[in-house]
């Protein structure tokens, strides 16, 4: 007869399916990003207000943003939060590499995922970097106008945000590096980080569309 596997021999099995009790780990995070939620929402409200106030001022300034260039930087990120969590599936699964070949996507572990998704979310902040450098050579900057202190304010402050991210991506990609096997606290860091990720990706939707969509 064989042998009945223990609850050991499948780390972070607890993940998948058979959940004890929610993380305080997860809970805290959750309850840090509803403070966050509420800067990012102060950020908006001193955009609108400003923005009302100056109306010819945006309409001048905005006119000088890269919409199509930024469209697909945003698209990037987006598509960033999907393979962030196939990642997350992929640590619930205690999969931490490939199975496979590199090209053989479908057996991609939680590193792959979080190493395409860090690979995207710095093409991002490459892209914004770059949409700075252009709009600094327009004459668009902080001390030139309230548009130029408000744009940089809100786009700076998330681009922080996601800086933040790539790091925490590093930090994870790491402990499983070092680490002899994967363990249940090692899915649940991927599984906080992703929190985090989705949260940025959708406070960047909300921005793009203030920004560049309602002019």
């Amino acid at each position: 007869m064989a042998p009945v596997a223990t609850a050991t021999a499948i780390p972070a099995s607890r993940l998948h399916g058979h959940h004890d009790r929610p993380s305080m780990v997860s809970v805290g995070t959750i309850i840090w990003l509803s403070s966050e939620l509420m800067f990012f929402a102060a950020l908006f409200a001193a955009y609108f207000t400003i923005r009302a106030v100056s109306p010819d001022l945006w309409a001048q300034e905005t006119a000088k943003l890269n919409v199509p260039f930024s469209t697909v930087n945003t698209v990037i990120l987006v598509l960033s939060s999907v393979t962030c969590q196939l990642g997350v599936f992929a640590a619930e699964r205690g999969q931490v590499g490939r199975t496979g070949s590199v090209l053989k996507v479908g057996g991609w572990g939680l590193r792959e995922w979080f190493i395409l998704t860090y690979v995207m979310g710095a093409v991002f902040i490459g892209g914004q970097a770059l949409e700075y450098a252009e709009l600094i050579h327009q004459g668009v900057t902080i001390p030139s106008s309230a548009y130029g202190t408000m744009f940089y304010l809100t786009t700076g402050f998330h681009g922080i945000h996601v800086t933040g991210g790539l790091v925490a991506f590093l930090f994870v990609l790491g402990r499983t590096y070092i680490a002899r096997r994967f363990t249940h606290e090692q899915a649940v860091s991927a599984i906080v980080v992703s929190y985090y990720w989705h949260f940025v990706d959708v406070v960047w939707i909300g921005l793009f569309a203030t920004i560049y969509l309602i002019k």
